[in-house]
């Protein structure tokens, strides 16, 4: 089980706050999974008597399976991407093993329209039957957090499903859209894939889960938020410029329909949490 890149914190709104109140590692699959599942993902935190962390997730378009324990017990659930940022507050000890499905990746496992759990989170017995119940105990008694991720990794083993062409072209496109920041709106999406903007609107709903339209505009946001993080010199206009925006006006409007606080205020808690910048 090879250990991934865990310093990444795209996605993670307001970073530095959570430094020191909990540890996140990643594991990359195996060769039979890597065309279903981007990464493993683990998060263990023990906060003092009393103390508790808010956590705010700008998420990916990624459906993912989770087996947590907590103060509240054990659980394996599905989560569907969020419609709104992923808020999850931690208090008391607890540990999490994450399977982080690829965009289109976890549709041969389901079946059915991803667009179906978008918004949704539901018991894993819902997608892997009753043996979900099994797996929890499985991977949250393995051991350190290579040993559940290795676990994860046998029991998706043994549901391999087959491998869908389009679940993995959407996959490409989603992961072009990331890696791309010239991508800003569904028409260059459309002219680099050749095709048509309906087509993918029903590739998107089956496989991804969410709009072409989402997906662009999730990315675009995450690197604005990471920016403001990181370079306290960035400018409204140019920012709003490099994401494709037509004015800044319409990208505030975005960043704070989404984030829920302006772009300058969002700028000024990050500068309160790492004062080092």
């Amino acid at each position: 089980m090879k250990h991934g890149d865990g310093s990444s914190t795209r996605g993670i709104l307001q970073a530095a706050a959570g430094q020191g109140k909990f540890a996140l590692s990643r594991f990359s699959p195996g060769p039979p999974l890597e065309p279903f599942v981007e990464h493993y993902w683990t998060v263990s935190y023990d906060l003092g008597e009393g103390q508790r962390h808010t956590q705010t997730v700008l998420s990916f378009p990624n459906v993912h399976l989770a087996f947590e324990s907590d103060d509240e017990g054990r659980r394996a659930l599905l989560y569907g991407i969020p419609k709104r940022p992923f808020v999850r507050e931690l208090r008391g000890a607890g540990r999490v093993l994450g399977v982080k499905f690829r965009a289109g990746g976890f549709f041969p496992f389901w079946r059915r329209d991803v667009s179906s759990l978008t918004g949704e989170t539901v018991p894993a017995s819902e997608a892997f039957g009753p043996r979900a119940g099994e797996w929890l105990d499985a991977v949250l008694d393995a051991g350190d957090d290579a040993e559940m991720a290795k676990q994860a990794e046998l029991v998706l083993s043994a549901r391999l499903p087959e491998r869908d062409p389009q679940a993995e072209l959407a996959d490409r496109i989603v992961r072009e859209t990331m890696n791309d920041r010239t991508i800003v709106k569904v028409e260059q999406m459309s002219e680099r894939t050749g095709l048509s903007i309906r087509q993918l609107q029903r590739l998107f709903r089956k496989y991804v889960g969410v709009t072409p339209k989402w997906v662009i505009k999730r990315f675009r946001l995450q690197e604005a938020a990471e920016r403001l993080e990181r370079e306290e010199s960035a400018q409204w206009a140019e920012l709003a410029a490099q994401l494709g925006y037509f004015d800044q006006a319409h990208f505030i409007k975005d960043f704070k329909s989404v984030i829920g606080q302006s772009p300058a205020a969002y700028r000024k808690d990050s500068c309160r949490e790492n004062p080092g910048q």
